[in-house]
């Protein structure tokens, strides 16, 4: 029997990825999809692509009560600091999964909350219990977890363009930059200036280059991997593409690392991960979004310039399934004890 499952904050892009993603997952059923806007309409109402799939589910409005007695496991595709408000409330009833797609529990330390977001953490035990949810680097910490901390977008590309490199300690960690370029999508389903259509379109456009909240994340899984502290610049542009974002490291080779050496370093963190696939060869040898859209895979590759002793790290997702939806149900089905395949076990499109 499927583990009845609800997704507070159904309405969004996210929402809908979840939504989706779900419609084919056989351990997980949505039972319960909340919105504060459309409570009472049907799915398709907002997600037509969903046309066909959930006839008999309509938005509810959230009641916690609700969730909690007809719920074993929770998705949360909110804004930043509504989490705050609902998971110490269900983490209280004993629900069997929280699985939070917000910042609101990925930073371990909860000075970090001061510096990047604003304002104390008033929740500082749960942070110590939450899992970063990035199944490759914390796939055995995900084991049995009951609050999950989903990564962003911007984040999980930097980090799996960066981990290799970073763990092995071959490039110099003091001086480590870091570009994402990244669709419209990432910003939501409801347009603000910058992202209204007309304005996004034909864009390649830099924000937060003074220092982006998400780098506090990178930062985080990086000084881990590395075993000291590690600083990172970090800068997104946003781009016209709708979905997909590509995140290029560039790093200066600590001396006698060759292309050999990084390769090595890839393969032995990659080679066997089913989500991630290491673009070396073929007509295209560098990693493109174009290529993973609609899943859950991640492509990634490097290139070395021997004249100066600098690599390039890449990493392709869709920002929206790898960089949100479909990374939260692969670290919910560890969570649970199942293959973490399940319901992200098919070929990205081409052409997209």
């Amino acid at each position: 029997m499927a583990t009845p499952t609800c997704i507070i904050g159904a309405s969004g892009y996210t929402g809908g990825e979840l939504l989706r993603i779900l419609t084919v997952h056989p351990n997980l059923e949505v039972v319960m999809a909340t919105s504060r806007e459309y409570a009472g309409k049907p799915i398709s109402y907002v997600h037509f692509n969903l046309r066909g799939f959930y006839r008999n589910l309509r938005f509810e409005q959230l009641d916690i009560d609700r969730v909690t007695d007809r719920c074993e496991v929770v998705f949360l595709a909110v804004p930043h600091g509504v989490s705050l408000e609902i998971v110490p409330k269900l983490w209280e009833t004993g629900v069997r999964l929280i699985v939070d797609l917000s910042a609101d529990f990925r930073l371990k330390n909860p000075e970090d909350y001061k510096r990047w977001y604003g304002r104390e953490h008033p929740y500082p035990d749960l942070l110590e219990k939450a899992v970063y949810g990035l199944p490759e680097l914390h796939r055995e910490e995900l084991r049995n977890a009951r609050l999950i901390a989903s990564p962003g977008c911007n984040a999980t590309a930097a980090i799996f363009a960066a981990a290799p490199v970073v763990r092995e300690k071959l490039v110099d960690l003091d001086h480590l930059v870091v570009d994402v370029k990244v669709g419209s999508s990432e910003a939501g389903s409801k347009p603000s200036p910058g992202d209204h259509h007309p304005e996004r379109e034909n864009a390649i456009r830099p924000y937060s280059p003074g220092g982006h909240r998400h780098v506090a994340e990178v930062e985080q899984e990086l000084s881990r991997l590395a075993g000291r502290e590690v600083r990172v610049a970090f800068v997104p542009h946003a781009v016209s593409a709708i979905r997909g974002a590509l995140a290029t490291l560039h790093a200066w080779l600590v001396g006698g690392v060759d292309e050999r050496r990084v390769w090595r370093a890839y393969a032995a963190m990659y080679g066997r991960e089913y989500f991630v696939r290491i673009v070396r060869t073929g007509l295209l040898r560098y990693p493109d979004p174009k290529y993973v859209i609609g899943t859950n895979f991640v492509d990634v590759g490097f290139a070395v310039e021997e004249r100066i002793g600098r690599m390039a790290g890449f990493a392709a997702i869709d920002n929206l399934v790898r960089g949100a939806a479909g990374q939260a149900v692969q670290a919910a089905n560890i969570a649970m004890g199942w293959d973490e395949r399940l319901g992200l076990d098919y070929p990205p499109l081409k052409p997209a």
